[in-house]
């Protein structure tokens, strides 16, 4: 395509002209010498190549350039004219009706391009250049992109040879991804791996594998990718340098103009036109557009990693430290308002934020016109911000930021491996600046991610430590919130007694500092215990208190949460309208705060007080939407509820195959979660399924084991054989 663009079209009177750009190192050189090839018969006059160092501390000058291509073309070189205009003039006469392909490889911009181009048709000319060159109009461009995977490891195999990549193709991936697919970079390993025979694909992938190591490694002889890098970055002006090297320094995945705003303190209209300038310069790349309308960019993995290490040598230590609190305190910022302005209660704010910093209201209104959106653009790039503070030993600010999100968005988008890698990180952050404080929060929040993945023991564990810790610095908010989050985790386990203990220690706290919404959750777990014990008018007690203390605190989602335990208590008292009227009023709330998951928890219950009355009109599609909703989620609780409410379902409509099914799928995810208290009223409905396929026998055992576990764990299915509020 490329070559088709350079040949001569009969009667034009124009000049082809085509730009070749791409970063260092990206094969712009190399494309350009293969066109050429190609080429030779289209240009009989000849071929000239001339290398304009456009990115060398002494650009050729066009005066200069001039001078070798009129002697190329022939002109006494003893008597070539003085003066640029002069010499361009000579070179165009001399060019004119002649078929010559003119290579200018390596250029610095338009200025140093234009007085080398001809002004008759006959010749053409490629350019090649890390500058897009855009201004040249009537030019052709190309862009050079990295190289595929699979095009990375051609290159690879065509170097090292088909024998070693054959042997070891998994490491030779591996070579090409931390070369950031960049054709010089897999060179260079290339050439590393010929002259190291001894060496395995997997050897040169390990020593690749440490960012404070890989630009050292990718160096042999006179190729080094760091120098090819330097070479660009020595180019901007100085502004666009500390961009490049703060951009760098926070590592982010992705980015916009406003976060280039924040971290270098500019306008947006400023920071849109440093950004595009590295854009030009192929130091940075556009990604696309986010769901706010905003261009967003990265930084190739080997420009970050230069561009890290000049923040570190040529930036002081506070400048880098105000660069990060610039960015993280904007999103601490962003993130309250998202909070305050969703639907009363929604999300949970925890605590104001020391090191938020305002923001400009036109970026609010965008951000608050769609958070979501906003929060998919930046969801990678917020969980990277924590660690680069956590690793800057930022401790408070780490925190700050971990805390916001798992009270926020994390929470209702589920994002609950980004959650893990952000309390990881600030944690050992705070142990290391010794905050016992921020330890015992991250602790908690980390008890409550446990419990979020059903891993109730690990979440026990954490809370216990993060109890400790509130009490030995006086934290009484906290140790409310641990005390309850514990209950919770103890009545997942059916330890019942213990979960009574933590909840009344902690509605003794809650009471005592006025918190409604801490009053409104200790008291609607204490309710669910009960419930689980068979204690229907304690239960009701305690539910109702909740439902009064969440409404006081103005907290919608703590109330769609007790109207939904409300309703599981009326349907095992056999109240079934009650409690699918309840069911309902809380689905409604669910979806009303956009909390999706907790829709689907919604959507079991209310489909089974509809399923117990025999109404089975529309259950399969909601129950089955549900299902999705939990696997995609990861949520492995959700799902076997779920599964277990399909499988009634199907047995109530007679599909035996289908509940057989579900029934299984849902044992298998409660012994996975060690929860034997469903898992023996799963078998109980697996009972009926086989006194319905009139196999008494197997039903009669299938019930036994379901009644020594009700036994074991004390729970009211033991005698009360009634369906079970689950």
């Amino acid at each position: 395509m490329l070559a088709e663009l350079l040949v001569p079209r009969v009667g034009s009177l124009s000049v082809p002209v085509a730009v070749v750009s791409g970063q260092g190192g990206s094969g712009k050189s190399a494309l350009a010498g293969h066109v050429g090839h190609r080429l030779a018969r289209e240009f009989p006059d000849g071929q000239i190549h001339v290398e304009l160092r456009g990115m060398t501390d002494a650009p050729a000058a066009p005066e200069e350039v001039l001078g070798r291509l009129l002697r190329e073309l022939g002109a006494d070189p003893v008597n070539l004219p003085a003066g640029q205009e002069e010499r361009a003039a000579r070179y165009r006469s001399l060019l004119a009706g002649r078929r010559v392909l003119i290579v200018l490889d390596d250029a610095a911009d338009e200025r140093q391009v234009r007085p080398l181009l001809p002004g008759t048709p006959g010749p053409a000319v490629l350019i090649t250049s890390r500058n897009r060159l855009a201004g040249l109009a009537g030019a052709a461009f190309t862009e050079l992109a990295v190289l595929s995977p699979d095009e990375g490891v051609e290159l690879l195999t065509r170097i090292v040879g088909q024998d070693r990549v054959g042997k070891q193709e998994e490491a030779a991936r591996r070579i090409v991804a931390l070369c950031g697919h960049l054709p010089l970079a897999i060179r260079i390993a290339g050439a590393k791996l010929t002259s190291r025979r001894a060496w395995s694909l997997d050897l040169m992938a390990d020593r690749l594998t440490s960012e404070l190591r890989r630009l050292d490694e990718l160096a042999v002889g006179d190729q080094e990718v760091r120098a090819g890098i330097e070479l660009s970055y020595r180019a901007l002006p100085d502004p666009a340098r500390r961009g490049l090297r703060l951009l760098g320094l926070l590592g982010l995945p992705g980015f916009c103009a406003a976060t280039v705003g924040a971290l270098l303190g500019l306008p947006r209209d400023q920071a849109e036109d440093l950004i595009e300038g590295l854009v030009d310069a192929q130091l940075v790349e556009h990604t696309g557009t986010d769901g706010l309308g905003d261009l967003r960019y990265r930084i190739h993995d080997l420009v970050r990693i230069f561009a890290r290490e000049r923040a570190e040598s040529e930036d002081e230590p506070q400048d880098r430290v105000a660069a990060v609190e610039g960015v993280l305190g904007r999103w601490l910022w962003l993130i309250q308002q998202i909070t305050l302005a969703a639907p009363s209660g929604s999300i949970h704010l925890r605590e104001a934020y020391p090191h938020a910093i305002e923001v400009e209201p036109a970026l609010t209104e965008s951000v608050l016109a769609d958070p979501r959106a906003w929060f998919e653009a930046e969801q990678d790039s917020l969980v990277v911000g924590v660690e680069v503070a956590a690793a800057m030993d930022l401790d408070e600010l780490a925190g700050e930021l971990a805390s916001a999100l798992c009270g926020s968005v994390f929470v209702v988008h589920n994002r609950l491996q980004a959650w893990t890698r952000t309390h990881d990180a600030a944690l050992a952050a705070a142990r290391r600046a010794g905050n016992k404080h921020g330890e015992a929060r991250l602790l908690a929040e980390l008890g409550e991610l446990k419990y979020a993945q059903d891993r109730f023991a690990e979440a026990r564990e954490c809370l216990i430590q993060a109890l400790a810790m509130f009490r030995e610095v006086g934290d009484a908010q906290g140790e409310t919130s641990a005390l309850a989050s514990l209950g919770a985790s103890c009545r997942e386990q059916a330890r019942f007694a213990e979960a009574i203990e933590h909840l009344d220690a902690a509605r003794t706290t809650a009471r005592a500092m006025g918190d409604e919404a801490a009053i409104g959750q200790v008291t609607r777990l204490r309710g669910s215990v009960r419930l689980e014990l068979g204690d229907y008018a304690l239960a009701q007690e305690d539910l109702a208190e909740s439902l009064t203390a969440y409404r006081n605190a103005g907290s919608r989602r703590g109330e769609a949460l007790t109207l939904r335990s409300l309703s599981l208590v009326h349907r095992a008292m056999g109240e079934l309208a009650l409690a699918e009227d309840l069911a309902a009023q809380s689905l409604a709330i669910f979806r009303e705060v956009g909390d999706e998951l907790f829709e689907a928890f919604g959507v079991q219950a209310w489909a089974k007080s509809r399923l117990r009355q025999g109404k089975y009109d529309g259950l399969l599609a909601q129950l089955e939407n549900a299902l999705a909703v939990s696997r995609r989620s990861a949520d492995r609780f959700g799902a076997a509820l779920t599964l277990r409410t399909l499988g009634e379902l199907h047995l109530a409509e007679a599909r035996y195959d289908h509940a057989a099914t579900c029934f299984d799928e849902s044992i298998h995810l409660w012994d996975e979660l060690d929860l034997p208290l469903f898992r023996a009223r799963t078998l109980r409905d697996v009972s009926h399924l086989h006194t319905r396929l009139g196999d008494p026998t197997t039903a009669h055992a299938t019930l036994q084991s379901a009644l020594q576990i009700f036994e074991r764990y004390g729970s009211r299915e033991y005698t009360e054989l009634t369906q079970a509020p689950d």
